[in-house]
């Protein structure tokens, strides 16, 4: 063994993020990467490794398409990147729905394989006795209440949600079954301020809000929006970069350099070495 003292960290768990409801608030963004977790990792409570890769890197309409498979090589990627932040992997569409049974062995898998904190659910009417079940196994469980991409196909389009009295309490009620169920903390994406606001008073787990204002106990983005790096984003994302554009100038000014001869230049050219005089 190498005698020099290797520095640890301890990753902040489910009972962390647990203890911080009503305090300070949660700061949470996506990542897919090992070198974007390792720069994230210093200012995020929470690294989530979100479904949303499927449209934001592999280039998807919506996150239907996403895999297990997937999930598990971006979640080993960010495990790889990251130190202190807690890392949790979203299960994909068709990965837990099915049943008690196989969302355990779908979950299991994912933390075995990726060394992952924790999992998140989107919790639509029938998961809240999953989560239990996997709580109850030792899976820490994030839930999802509001709008919920995987279920993209049935709603038709991304649509906030809350809008009636009859769906204000649907999400309600989802989201206290969710947190009843076993979940340390539950997202609430798309949903208007008040809505957001009821759900963070009834439960007693941490709200993390995309689009649910300020009212919740913490907030997420997706990080690629918050860099910049499309052309459109929705409504609730503020952009504090515009790495679409650095990128776009970056490559412009390689390709002019290129084609002008101007790289490589000397500084950037290895040579061979002169031969010894004699």
């Amino acid at each position: 063994m190498s005698s020099q003292k290797q520095e640890t960290f301890r990753r902040l768990a489910a009972p962390d993020i647990r203890a911080r409801k009503g305090g300070e608030p949660l700061v949470c963004l996506t990542a897919y990467d090992a070198p974007t977790a390792e720069i994230l990792d210093a200012h995020c409570d929470v690294l989530l490794v979100g479904d949303s890769v499927g449209m934001v890197v592999h280039g998807l309409p919506n996150t239907v398409g996403v895999t297990l498979e997937m999930m598990i090589l971006h979640g080993q990627a960010v495990m790889r990147g990251s130190k202190r932040a807690m890392v949790v992997i979203d299960m994909p569409f068709g990965s837990y729905e099915g049943g008690k049974e196989q969302a355990y062995e779908n979950c299991a898998r994912v933390m075995k394989e990726t060394g992952a904190q924790g999992v998140k659910l989107e919790s639509g009417p029938t998961v809240a006795e999953t989560i239990a079940y996997l709580v109850q196994r030792g899976i820490p469980v994030i839930g999802h209440v509001g709008l919920r991409p995987q279920a993209v196909l049935t709603d038709g389009a991304f649509k906030a949600k809350g809008k009636t009295d009859e769906e204000r309490l649907r999400v309600l009620a989802e989201a206290e079954a969710t947190a009843d169920a076993g979940a340390f903390a539950v997202v609430v994406e798309g949903v208007a301020e008040q809505l957001a606001r009821d759900i963070t008073a009834a439960i007693d787990k941490p709200t993390i809000g995309i689009g649910a204002s300020s009212a919740c106990d913490g907030q997420i983005l997706v990080v690629n929006d918050m860099l910049g790096m499309f052309d459109w984003t929705p409504k609730f994302v503020r952009r504090y970069a515009d790495l679409r554009g650095e990128i776009g100038r970056a490559a412009a000014g390689y390709a002019e350099d290129v084609r002008a001869r101007r790289f490589p230049a000397e500084v950037e050219t290895y040579f061979s070495k002169k031969p010894a005089t004699t």
